[in-house]
C-alpha cells in the first residue's frame, strides 16, 4: 500500500476536496485509490450497503474515486449531542456516547487498535490510500491526544502535504507556524504545501512563496483557485455559510437551518432541478416568499424543537402548514409529532415535550435498543397533493433511535426493506394534505419521488411540468468531480506526488 496524506494548517482548508481531487485523478489513472480519515467529527452521515455508518465526507472522497463506500475509509466517527458530549462510531456501529475527557483517557488504544484495523483492510483491495488529516497538526496543546493527524502519518509512513486556506488571510504565517510548532520528526514528513481557495492573480504571490519556501525548505507545488462553479456535498453545518446554493430562481424551497441540523445533503438533488432555487432559512429569520418547505434531520430532535419554541419558528412553521408544503426528513419528520416522548432522557435532559403536532403521531425515544442503520427501500402508497404517485419506488438510508406510531394519518411508504416507523409496521413516514415526513435520508435522491414533488411546486407557480426527463443529478456529480480532479491537475504539480508516490517503492 501507498499513502499520501494531506493535512491543514487550519479546518475547514480544503482538506476533503483536497482528497476527493487525487482520489479522482489516480481512478481515472487507473488506480485502485481509497479515501481515509482516521477520525472525523461530523454531524453529517452515510448508511452503506452493509448497514455501517460512515461520514459523508469520505463517502463523497470514494464518489470521487468511483468506488463503493465503506467504512473502513472512517473508522471513527464522532457525532457531537452537546455538553461536550459525543455518539462515538467505530468501524460503522454505535460504541456509546462519550464525554471529550473520558473519550480521550479510555477509549484511546480501543480507537487505535480500530484505525489499525481499517487500514490492514484497505490494503487488501487497494493500491493508494489518500488519507485527510483534521483541524491541524500544530495544536501543541492537543498534540499527545492525536488521532488524526502526524499518529496517522507515522502509523503508515505517509508523506505529508499542507494545505493552506488563503480565503481567511494569514496564510504565509500559518504554513510557517504550523511547520515549525511540530516536532522535528514530524516536521520532516512534509513533503509539499498548497495554497487553497485562491481568488485573483497568483503572481502577487511570489514573494510570499519565495519566502516561506526559504524559511521551511518546502516546495509550494500549487494554487488551487477558488472555484464557484463547482457543486459538491458539504462535509459539516460550518461549511454550509460558503456554500452556494442557486438562488433568485422562479421556485424557492427553504430549509431550516436548525441548530443541530444533520444530513443536509438530503436537499443537494433539489438544487439541480430547472428553476429550483434553495434558500437556507435560520431559526430566528422568517418564512416569508418561500413555496415549499423541509425540515431536515437534527442529532437532537427535542434540543431543536424547544429552540424553534423560543425564536418563534415554531408557531410560524404551524401557520405556513396550511399555505404551503411542508416535508421533515428524520429528526425533521420527528418535529411534525404531537408529542415527541423521552421519559430517560435519551435524546437530551430535557425529557418529554410537545411537537408541531402537524401529523397525527407520537415518537418516543428509549423504545428500541440499538440505533437504526440502515439501508431502506419501498413503494409510495397512494397519490397524494404533493405530486408523489403511487407504486413509486424510492430508496435511502435510516440513522435514528425513536419509533414513531400513526394515529389519523396515512403511512407514506410501504417497505421492502427496512425499520420505518417501528418494528411491526412495515411502513415508513406519515401524510396528510400538504404535510409529509420520513426516516429515509436521500429520498430526495429518488428522480420520481423528486420530480413529482417538484413539478407539483411548477405547477402551483403557473410553470410547466417536466415530467420524467432528464434526470441530471447524477451525471452531474460524475462531471464536478471530474471538473475538480481537472482544476487540480491544472494548478498543482501532479508529478510531484507521483513522484512521492514512486518513492514508496525504493
Amino acid at each position: 500500500m501507498k499513502y499520501i496524506m494531506f493535512q491543514g494548517t487550519s479546518s475547514n482548508a480544503g482538506k476533503t476536496l483536497t482528497v476527493a481531487a487525487l482520489c479522482n485523478i489516480l481512478a481515472r489513472a487507473g488506480y485502485r485509490v481509497a479515501p481515509f480519515k482516521s477520525q472525523n467529527m461530523s454531524l453529517n452521515s452515510y448508511t452503506t450497503i452493509d448497514n455501517d455508518e460512515m461520514s459523508i465526507a469520505q463517502v463523497m472522497q470514494a464518489e470521487a474515486a468511483d468506488i463503493e463506500p465503506n467504512c473502513n475509509m472512517n473508522p471513527i466517527l464522532l457525532k457531537p449531542k452537546g455538553e461536550f458530549t459525543s455518539q462515538v462510531i467505530v468501524q460503522g456501529k454505535p460504541a456509546g456516547d462519550m464525554r471529550f475527557d473520558d473519550y480521550q483517557d479510555n477509549f484511546r488504544e480501543q480507537a487505535i487498535e480500530a484505525i489499525e484495523d481499517s487500514l490492514e483492510k484497505l490494503d487488501e483491495d487497494y493500491d493508494i490510500t489518500i488519507i485527510e488529516g483534521a483541524g491541524s497538526p500544530a495544536e501543541i496543546n492537543m498534540y499527545d491526544k492525536d488521532l488524526a493527524n502526524m499518529l496517522i502519518a507515522r502509523m503508515t509512513d505517509a508523506d505529508v502535504i499542507l494545505v493552506a486556506d488563503i480565503d481567511q488571510g494569514g496564510v504565509f504565517a500559518s504554513i510557517v507556524g504550523t511547520y515549525y510548532l511540530l516536532p522535528e520528526e514530524d516536521r520532516n514528513r512534509i513533503k509539499a504545501v498548497i495554497i487553497n481557495k485562491f481568488r485573483g492573480n497568483a503572481d502577487v504571490l511570489k514573494p510570499g512563496i519565495e519566502k516561506v519556501e526559504e524559511l521551511t525548505g518546502i516546495p509550494i507545488i500549487g494554487i488551487m483557485p477558488f472555484d464557484e462553479t463547482l457543486n459538491l456535498p458539504e462535509e459539516d453545518s460550518a461549511s454550509l455559510s460558503t456554500h452556494h446554493f442557486s438562488e433568485n430562481e422562479k421556485i424557492t424551497i427553504g430549509t431550516l437551518r436548525l441548530p443541530k441540523i444533520s444530513n443536509f445533503t438530503d436537499i443537494d438533488p433539489l438544487d439541480y432541478e430547472p428553476d429550483v432555487g434553495i434558500k437556507l432559512v435560520s431559526i430566528y429569520e422568517n418564512l416569508d416568499n418561500i413555496d415549499a418547505l423541509i425540515i431536515p434531520g437534527t442529532r437532537n430532535t427535542v434540543h431543536d424543537i424547544e429552540e424553534l419554541k423560543k425564536t418563534g419558528m415554531y408557531d410560524q412553521i404551524i401557520q405556513k402548514a396550511g399555505e404551503i408544503p411542508i416535508i421533515g426528513i428524520c429528526g425533521g419528520y420527528q418535529m411534525l409529532s404531537k408529542q415527541i416522548l423521552d421519559p430517560e432522557c435519551r435524546e437530551s435532559d430535557i425529557g418529554s415535550v410537545e411537537g408541531l403536532g402537524l401529523l397525527d403521531m407520537i415518537t418516543e425515544f428509549g423504545k428500541i435498543d440499538e440505533k437504526v442503520v440502515q439501508q431502506s427501500s419501498g413503494t409510495i402508497i397512494n397519490d397524494s397533493e404533493l405530486g408523489f404517485k403511487a407504486e413509486t419506488p424510492v430508496t435511502g438510508y435510516e440513522l435514528h433511535e425513536a419509533i414513531t406510531t400513526l394515529g389519523d394519518v396515512e403511512p407514506l411508504i410501504k417497505l421492502d426493506k427496512g425499520f420505518g416507523n417501528n418494528p411491526d409496521s412495515n411502513c415508513d413516514g406519515a401524510i396528510k394534505g400538504n404535510i409529509c415526513g420520513t426516516y429515509l435520508h436521500g429520498i430526495f435522491h429518488n428522480f420520481e419521488f423528486r420530480r413529482s414533488f417538484t413539478d407539483m411546486l411548477r405547477i402551483n407557480k403557473g410553470l410547466e411540468p417536466l415530467g420524467m426527463k432528464n434526470d441530471d443529478f447524477n451525471e452531474a456529480k460524475r462531471v464536478n468531480y471530474n471538473q475538480l480532479g481537472d482544476l487540480f491537475m491544472d494548478n498543482v504539480d501532479v508529478d510531484y506526488i507521483y513522484e512521492l508516490l514512486e518513492k514508496q517503492e525504493d
